[in-house]
């Protein structure tokens, strides 16, 4: 099964995944928005990178970090945030792709990451690939990371400890 993972947000990323390995990830394709240097999803971008990597309709599924907003964010970031939210659901609901949506709070649970640092997810990752640690050295990459465990957490669960 293909899984993309998507940690969503203008700083989040895609991770692709086939039967737990890495097909590759990058960050979420932005463009300039405006005069003051703003970046905004580039929805055109993200539908393509995803519909040319889809081998197979129909073992195929997309699965989303369910955010919400957070206390002491500004109104103008959180309006981006569902922004970017609202387009990989709309890009999803168009390619006809399946999408699920993960809390933080069960992805990290599953893999052991509640109450640890922000950079936990990375080194987890690294320890599960090493082959691709070099791909995840620098702190800004803690997003691919968060992505790559978003996909491999539908991977080892398939959501079946929701049924519980």
């Amino acid at each position: 099964m293909r899984i993309f993972g998507i940690d969503p947000g203008i700083a989040g990323a895609i991770a692709i995944l086939d039967e737990k390995k890495i097909i590759d990830v990058i960050d979420l394709p932005t463009m300039s928005e405006g005069k003051k240097n703003k970046k905004q999803l580039n929805s055109a971008h993200l539908s393509q990178y995803i519909s040319t990597n889809i081998i197979d309709i129909n073992k195929t599924v997309v699965v989303v970090e369910q955010v919400n907003a957070m206390p002491g964010q500004g109104v103008t970031s959180m309006f981006n945030f569902g922004q970017t939210f609202g387009a990989i659901k709309g890009i999803s609901a168009t390619l006809k792709l399946p999408i699920f949506f993960v809390r933080p709070s069960k992805w990290k649970k599953h893999f052991e990451l509640i109450n640890s640092s922000k950079d936990a997810s990375r080194t987890k990752v690294i320890e599960m690939y090493p082959a691709y640690a070099e791909k995840l050295s620098k702190k800004k990459d803690v997003n691919k990371s968060d992505a790559i465990l978003i996909a491999r957490f539908f991977s080892e669960t398939g959501f079946k400890e929701d049924l519980k």
